[in-house]
């Protein structure tokens, strides 16, 4: 009898050991140590990631972790950055699926971030929880120096990025947020990043049947009931990248969505005018203390002798507000969207902006 007692407390001793050294910290996703940035909604117990650069990020103490994520399409792609290093790029299953995003780490204290690099048309992501390794703890969330948003369509987003064929292609392959001008920007200053933004967006009419000032509001772009509370997230500086669209489609009357917004007759420039103007004012009456970049480039919307700068200039000056500023990017004068580089210099631009206006 005492022998088989002593195999029982072997055993038992055994298995608790065994389950030690597999020990995880789990952390779900509505802890309040996770930072989010983006607008974030919330389903099926994880929460929903739509916007390109939306991010779930903490601070722990260990030596790896995991994510547990979901993706409606399995075309969505995310970033993993550790420590301020790109680490990984996952393309996420259309079922749930646990992926280690980083492991083998120094014992100590990091920083760790999933961005979700496509934007709302390739997928919806659901992230449930973070694991860390072994004896991992979760730490306080980062806190950062600034607060940026941005509204902005396919430069904005990062199109065809990551085309190094220059085809120009922008499935979801190619797209990657996370080398935009946008987000090269935010990190240069450390700010907490909103980004709203669509690939073929316009304010008066889009590549499709709708356009920012209808959905700049939501907590997901396609779902007009669940409207966004502007008291969650108050930015410091918003820039308004669009146009690019506009400027196109406004000249093809033989464009379907050209002809469901104009009908035969083109916009006059008092149209387009007052459309940028109201959409401006929108953003201020969210935003009273903000300061306002209404920016446009860095493709053909502004080449020479283009009317669009113009177009918002005097928006702009209509509106009458000494914290609404314009800055135009460069004509990149080479075929499609901006490369990595262009992106690059288009941030360079907009930092010194920045840091001129708002004394960073």
């Amino acid at each position: 009898m005492n022998r088989i007692k002593a195999l029982g407390l072997f055993t038992a001793f055994s298995f608790f050991v065994g389950i030690s050294c597999v020990a995880q910290t789990v952390i779900p996703y509505n802890d309040p140590n996770i930072h989010y940035m983006g607008r974030i909604g919330e389903k099926e117990g994880a929460a929903e990631l739509t916007w390109t650069a939306s991010s779930a990020i903490i601070n722990f103490e260990g030596t790896g972790a995991k994510a547990t994520l979901e993706d409606n399409t399995g075309f969505d792609f995310v970033t993993v950055v550790v420590d301020g290093k790109v680490v990984n790029s996952i393309q996420v299953k259309n079922y749930k699926t646990d992926y280690v995003l980083a492991t083998g780490l120094p014992a100590g204290p990091h920083k760790l971030e999933l961005f979700k690099r496509t934007e709302y048309e390739m997928g919806k992501l659901l992230f449930y929880k973070f694991t860390l390794e072994g004896n991992g703890k979760i730490l306080p969330p980062p806190v950062y120096k600034h607060r940026i948003e941005f509204y902005g369509n396919s430069i904005t987003c990062g199109y065809a990025i990551e085309d190094l064929e220059g085809k120009d292609r922008g499935t979801y392959q190619f797209e990657n947020g996370y080398k935009s001008y946008a987000n090269i920007t935010a990190r240069h200053f450390d700010a907490d990043y909103y980004c709203i933004g669509k690939s073929g967006i316009g304010i008066t009419v889009s590549w499709f049947n709708y356009v920012m000032p209808e959905i700049y509001n939501r907590v997901y772009a396609m779902d007009s009931t669940k409207l966004w509370d502007f008291k969650k997230y108050t930015p410091e500086v918003v820039v308004v990248n669009l146009f690019q669209n506009d400027s196109w489609i406004v000249t093809h009357p033989d464009n379907p969505n050209f002809q469901a917004r104009f009908g035969d007759t083109p916009p006059t420039p008092e149209f387009i005018i007052n459309a940028y103007q109201n959409f401006i004012a929108k953003i201020r009456a969210q935003y009273p203390d903000a300061k306002i970049i209404c920016a446009l480039g860095a493709m053909d919307a502004t080449r020479k002798g283009s009317a669009w700068p113009g177009y918002i200039e005097k928006a702009v000056d209509n509106l009458r507000d000494k914290k609404i500023y314009t800055h135009f990017f460069p004509y990149k004068d080479t075929p499609g969207h901006p490369i990595e580089q262009e992106h690059k210099v288009m941030a360079a631009s907009l930092i010194k902006f920045i840091e001129k206006k708002m004394k960073w």
